[in-house]
């Protein structure tokens, strides 16, 4: 089991190329991946999100890229002797308007706007790949080994709540039948101080549990409750992402706790189903981290 929370990272350096790659991911429905890299990167895209795609299902990755080359030829100066003709030619106007006077050395023409331009060269696309996925490998072990380390830890409070669910559960089903025999007898209470000691209509009396009796009946939810418990037991052992397959179960497992608590006339069973529903939201929070 994983957490959909974590980070990782990658760095490596090759031939005058250095690269560090970072992963950091949180909560999502689906798997949501943001990128930002240099432009240099952008054809890489798809190839990043291929490998990361094979090993995370679940979360918002936003995936960090820094990147420097500190290569001889990573880029040139270029002069545009055409500008600098020009250049040339108006200062020779200008003295002739003028009648100034003065040479014109070379290191003054080079200083002016754009007759020198720094061009970055076109890089290596199969050596960026390369040190790339080889980051990439690196941060995804990184984010993977925490997540897991998470998603352990996700499990044991998981299982706590479980116990404590079924637990509760049993304390339902303890005292569910007893709260049918409670009201039969406060009814013939009722009815002898009604009556004042006069004749009690049983087959009456006996309707009158048995109808409430089947309206506060919660057996189905108690069943049903514990299979859903069963249930998330089994999805916590699975090695496969379960995190919206538990969602599903808690969601249900919340339902059938509305019920009982719709159903509940006796204050230690409204207790119960009140402590029962506490548990469950905080299963649901912790649920919702898991991929």
């Amino acid at each position: 089991m994983r957490s959909m929370t974590g980070y990782g990272r990658g760095a490596a350096n090759a031939e005058g190329r250095s690269l560090l790659l970072e992963l950091k991911s949180v909560n999502h429905r689906f798997l949501d991946l943001n990128f930002r890299m240099p432009r240099s990167f952008a054809a890489l895209e798809d190839a990043l999100r291929s490998e990361i795609s094979a090993r995370v299902h679940r979360g918002h990755i936003d995936v960090f890229v820094t990147y420097r080359n500190e290569r001889q030829d990573r880029c040139t100066v270029v002069a545009d002797t055409g500008l600098a003709k020009g250049y040339l030619a108006a200062l020779e106007h200008l003295a002739q308007e003028t009648g100034a006077c003065g040479e014109v050395r070379l290191m003054d023409l080079a200083r002016f706007a754009d007759v020198l331009r720094v061009e970055e060269a076109e890089e290596d696309g199969s050596a960026l790949r390369a040190l790339a996925l080889q980051c990439l490998s690196q941060a995804l072990d990184g984010l993977c080994a925490m997540r897991e380390a998470e998603g352990a830890r996700l499990r044991a409070d998981v299982e706590g709540r479980l116990d404590n669910v079924s637990a509760l559960v049993d304390r339902v089903a303890l005292r569910a039948p007893k709260v049918a025999q409670d009201y039969r007898e406060r009814l013939q209470k009722s009815v002898e101080d009604a009556l004042a000691g006069g004749e009690i209509d049983l087959a009456r009396l006996t309707q009158e549990v048995a109808l409430y009796s089947d309206r506060i009946n919660i057996d189905e939810e108690i069943a049903r409750m514990r299979s859903h418990v069963g249930a998330m037991r089994d999805a916590l052992k699975s090695a496969e992402p379960v995190g919206r397959q538990m969602d599903f179960i808690v969601q249900e497992m919340n339902r059938e706790a509305n019920t009982m608590g719709s159903k509940a006339s006796d204050i230690e069973l409204t207790s119960c189903v009140v402590n029962l529903k506490s548990e469950i939201e905080k299963i649901r929070e912790q649920v919702q981290n898991i991929e």
